[in-house]
């Protein structure tokens, strides 16, 4: 599977062989290289976080569950859901554990009378707001030899690479667009099921906010 989307004389282009198929670019190479490191990098971190929270009772799902109310706010099932990129199915059965610990309780939701906010309750805040900050303080100790424009370029690249998957994964193929000196993206052409351009010069339905995703999150495991 390809990685980039573009012709061949867009930024991901490459070079034909002699049989006509385009060998990769150095950025291409890079590319891989770092989605490669994604799932490794992944595992660790949930292996890592479930260390942490072993006497806890919590599993790393809801330490990801805790940690998106925290930053977003109350939010609906399927609101947190479609924030950190999973199924309802799993986040419900987090939810209705971390409720049984007493970090959430359900509220009423006032623009849906069906669908029940989920919030912190005093002693959720207490234990997230625990983890963060020994979080914070083993980040500073094993990471301060990262220079923090580092760090943003890897942030950069990661909210690029989720915003590109998830064209890839609703099955639609997104034009690609060249970057100019300011910032500005100029786009040359679009094809697929999701192709229609909007007034925006988007694809229907394109979102280029990126989630929040804090570095000991989104943990699969347990439930």
């Amino acid at each position: 599977m390809s990685v980039i989307e573009g012709d061949a004389d867009g930024p991901a282009g490459g070079h034909a062989d002699g049989d006509g198929a385009k060998e990769p670019t150095a950025t291409e190479d890079l590319l891989y290289d770092v989605i490669r490191r994604l799932w490794p990098l992944h595992r660790t971190v949930v292996r890592a976080v479930e260390r942490e929270l072993a006497d806890t009772g919590m599993t790393a799902g809801e330490h990801a569950l805790l940690d998106a109310l925290h930053t977003e706010g109350p939010r609906t099932v399927p609101q947190l859901a479609r924030t950190m990129g999973l199924d309802r199915q799993p986040v419900q059965r987090w939810v209705n554990h971390a409720a049984e610990l007493g970090l959430v309780v359900t509220a009423p939701n006032p623009a849906h009378r069906r669908s029940s906010l989920i919030r912190l309750t005093t002693e959720g805040t207490a234990a997230i707001r625990g983890i963060q900050r020994f979080e914070a303080t083993e980040l500073r100790q094993r990471l301060a030899d990262l220079p923090a424009e580092d760090v943003r370029t890897a942030l950069h690249v990661l909210d690029r690479l989720g915003e590109e998957f998830r064209h890839l994964a609703n099955g639609s193929r997104v034009q690609w667009e060249e970057t100019d000196s300011q910032g500005s993206r100029d786009s040359r052409g679009s094809e697929g099921s999701n192709g229609s351009n909007g007034s925006n010069g988007k694809p229907e339905g394109h979102d280029i906010r990126p989630a929040t995703t804090p570095l000991m999150h989104k943990g699969r495991s347990g439930a």
